[in-house]
């Protein structure tokens, strides 16, 4: 029976090419969550899915750590039924090490993307990500052992060449190796941080005219009319989006609800699905982005800097929410508030409180930035600024950063040991340090040990081996009261002092 998809009901699950893939598996996607280190993880993707986003990509996973590390595939392989359709993303420069990952992750997605297209420093020293864009020869190795040897498609995430041309030859060369997916960033692999600037959708155009397999954009995407009108213009297949998501997940409904729905709705969800403290203060610092940025909520940038529990997240989030619901439901009249020096708050098209996209200065303006602090900097009249202890004791900023880094890291408290526990981590069955991965005690390396002597046992995963020893031991014993016989001939003693194993 062939569905509405053109897809063949009840049929055992067979790999699908481009298109058919495109409709049948992922259900011709136009509204895509991007992948993102730290960021897209198995809470805010269900949140993303909840309001409209009909794709989601997991975050970049390490293909070394992935397929040698079991602790951080067991972290990173965190999702549920309800989270698909799934792509899972890997970085890598090794076609062999990309397909072990791939190997052990096919089961829990639905396609595994490339990242050719992480323009970050950590991708320049790994040597992974837009990294790999000049060396075809190895991508075309590594898309071509992942198409032949996995049971679900490999699709890839690039950015562009300046030369358009080439940009257009290196999506063919990778549709050729059997990329069954693109997805083009429109921005050069230079464009980043303060330089990032506007993304080039006529590169995706050209690119869109030249291949046949499916094609989705990434960049300039800051509300859901961008989205359509970027599909209309390029005529790609659907649109990807980060940092628009980041700051309103409910882009792709085309709605801007207040921050604190946003922020309760993926706290309930961190509940039922726990992650790092780090990406919860991530999130919440992107959708309060604009409030954070007014100079009245400094004690509550402070907070949500030094929070480190769920309950003191959810804490966060009920002071904003009783500061700012009385002005969104008009029982108050909202007057504007100061804002910290350098942010343009004043210049948002919407109230503060509501979500709504982070918009860059453009990388002119930031250059003019850079050039006055050079200047400041050079000026033998600028007054130095000075850094204060709590006494009020004049201190160096090197202390003073160790002060801050203090403050956002105290000491561990019983509630937040007992926190750990709630997150479901394993720990040590006889303390509360983490057991290691690896142990078949189920014990901390310390704990392990002490089992060992006791019980005269060995653990391979700590790499504790008393059992071996003490046999090893036990049989030199032995062989010394026979050595006078015959030293030089005895299998054993030459084992031994060959430093050979038993």
């Amino acid at each position: 029976m062939v569905n509405d998809e053109g897809c063949l009901a009840g049929s055992p699950t067979s790999k699908l090419n481009a298109y058919d893939f495109y409709r049948c598996t992922l259900g011709s996607s136009r509204y895509v969550v991007a992948p993102m280190v730290d960021q897209s993880e198995l809470a805010w993707r269900m949140l993303c899915r909840r309001y409209g986003a009909e794709l989601c990509y997991s975050p970049m996973y390490h293909a070394n750590l992935f397929a040698t590390d079991p602790k951080y595939r067991k972290d990173a392989l965190q999702t549920c039924p309800e989270d698909r359709p799934l792509i899972i993303q890997f970085c890598g420069n090794d076609a062999q090490q990309i397909l072990e990952a791939a190997l052990l992750a096919q089961d829990y997605c639905d396609a595994v993307d490339i990242n050719l297209g992480c323009p970050q420093a950590i991708a320049k020293r790994g040597h992974y990500g837009s990294f790999l864009q000049d060396e075809w020869e190895l991508l075309t190795k590594i898309v071509s052992t992942l198409h032949a040897k996995l049971s679900i498609p490999v699709t890839c995430k690039i950015r562009i060449f300046e030369d358009l041309d080439k940009t257009i030859r290196y999506a063919k060369m990778l549709e050729a190796a059997g990329c069954q997916l693109l997805t083009v960033h429109g921005r050069t692999r230079e464009q980043k941080g303060p330089l990032t600037g506007v993304a080039d959708w006529s590169y995706i155009k050209e690119v869109r005219q030249h291949i046949k397999i499916p094609m989705f954009a990434n960049g300039n995407i800051l509300g859901l009319e961008d989205v359509h009108r970027c599909m209309a213009e390029t005529g790609v297949d659907g649109v990807m989006s980060a940092e628009g998501n980041l700051h309103n997940p409910a882009i792709f409904q085309g709605v801007s609800p207040p921050v604190w729905q946003m922020a309760n709705e993926y706290l309930e969800l961190v509940y039922l699905h726990p992650c790092p403290s780090s990406y919860i203060r991530g999130h919440l610092f992107k959708l309060f982005h604009h409030i954070m940025n007014i100079r009245q909520n400094s004690e509550l940038r402070q907070s949500l800097a030094t929070a480190n529990q769920l309950e003191q997240f959810q804490t966060v989030v009920q002071k904003v929410q009783a500061k700012y619901e009385v002005f969104h439901t008009g029982e108050i009249p909202y007057k504007p508030e100061e804002m910290a020096a350098g942010s343009e708050e004043d210049k948002l098209p919407l109230a503060p409180w509501l979500c709504q996209p982070y918009i860059r200065a453009s990388p002119e303006s930031h250059r003019q930035k850079i050039a006055e602090k050079v200047r400041e900097a050079e000026d033998p009249n600028r007054a130095k600024r000075q850094y204060f202890d709590k006494d009020g004791n004049e201190i160096s900023r090197k202390r003073m950063k160790k002060l801050r880094r203090r403050q956002r890291r105290p000491n561990q408290t019983e509630a937040q040991i007992q926190h750990r526990h709630e997150r479901r981590l394993e720990y040590c069955t006889e303390c509360s340090n983490p057991q290691g991965s690896k142990c078949e005690f189920r014990l901390c390396r310390v704990c392990c040990k002490d089992k060992c002597y006791s019980t005269d046992r060995d653990c391979p995963g700590h790499g504790i081996l008393i059992k071996s020893r003490r046999a090893k031991a036990k049989q030199f014993e032995e062989h010394t009261t026979h050595v006078s016989t015959n030293p030089v001939n005895d299998p054993v003693t030459t084992a031994i002092d060959a430093g050979d194993p038993l």
